[in-house]
């Protein structure tokens, strides 16, 4: 069993597996919105979009991690305010912020040749470097992350499966986005020191994706992609140790592996005879109902029992 223990008896390797775990923490609270709501696209355009906030950070000299956080903040209110008071979809603009926020970062980066190396580190991370500070911040972003999702949980869970509906309620729809929005944003740049920007998205997305074919309650899917993305990260540190290979992007492939193979597990369970409806997303949008009571339909919203 040397094998198993070995890796983590090593100081930085022991520090990497407890940042993994705290990145997969926040990661899960917020990727089981991104996957809920459909938001994926948004999720990967501001994980680039933090380039340009990361290089100009560089140049002066100031902290990345606060460059990254301006910069992710900057796109995700211009996301906003695109599709706020333009006819355009969201989609198109997402699109067009990503592109030119990548091209800002980009143009920034060639400035100066020096930043080779420290543009390899963005965008692939090195969780292996991963230092006390570091985990004080992924532990801050995490509590963060969970007190967010439990104050808004019954709002995002309105928001995420009738708008029009959460408005009846008085569940304020265009704050619970922005609450969103924030929390997606603090997920993200909590995670890119250690998995990269270019690999981010597969422990915000993977883990989520793999347990909601397997559960109907939002509680449980979070859980549950804590301990995915927990087990993705053991794994992938212990192959990266064993193989050589990069230890963030092995964390990513290892996650991205465990959902398809919970994919195709799902399948093979639903082509059973006689085997039971697989968990149902959110229902199609109904009418809002007069204003009453403000409670969430039991039937309806069931994730939140």
């Amino acid at each position: 069993m040397d094998w198993l223990t070995e890796p983590f008896a090593v100081s930085f390797v022991a520090r990497a597996l407890l940042a993994g775990l705290l990145v997969a923490s926040a990661c899960a609270l917020a990727g089981t919105w991104v996957v809920l709501r459909g938001m994926a696209f948004l999720g990967d355009a501001m994980s680039h979009g933090m380039l340009p906030g990361v290089a100009l950070a560089s140049l002066l000299g100031v902290s990345l991690f606060l460059g990254a956080a301006a910069s992710a903040a900057a796109m995700a209110l211009g996301v906003a305010a695109v599709t706020r008071w333009s006819r355009i979809s969201q989609d198109t603009g997402i699109g067009l912020l990503f592109v030119g926020m990548l091209s800002l970062g980009v143009i920034i980066v060639s400035y100066s040749q020096s930043f080779a190396v420290d543009l390899t580190g963005f965008l692939f991370g090195d969780v292996l470097a991963a230092r006390p500070r570091d985990l004080l911040v992924l532990a801050l972003a995490a509590a963060a992350a969970a007190a967010v999702s439990l104050l808004g949980h019954r709002a995002f869970v309105a928001l995420a499966f009738d708008p029009r509906k959460a408005r009846t309620l008085g569940l304020r729809p265009r704050l619970a986005h922005a609450a969103t929005l924030g929390l997606v944003t603090l997920a993200i740049v909590a995670s890119f020191h250690v998995v990269g920007t270019l690999l981010v998205f597969g422990l915000l997305i993977a883990p989520p994706a793999a347990m909601a074919l397997w559960a109907r309650r939002i509680p449980v899917v979070m859980l549950g992609a804590a301990l995915i993305g927990s087990a993705a990260t053991f794994a992938g540190l212990l192959v990266s140790w064993h193989l050589g290979t990069a230890a963030g992007a092995t964390i990513a492939a290892v996650a991205v592996v465990v959902f398809f193979l919970s994919a195709l597990a799902a399948r093979l369970r639903d082509l059973r005879p006689g085997a039971a409806p697989p968990p149902s997303g959110p229902p199609p949008e109904q009418p809002p109902e007069p204003a009453g009571p403000r409670t969430i339909p039991e039937q309806e919203y069931e994730c939140t029992r």
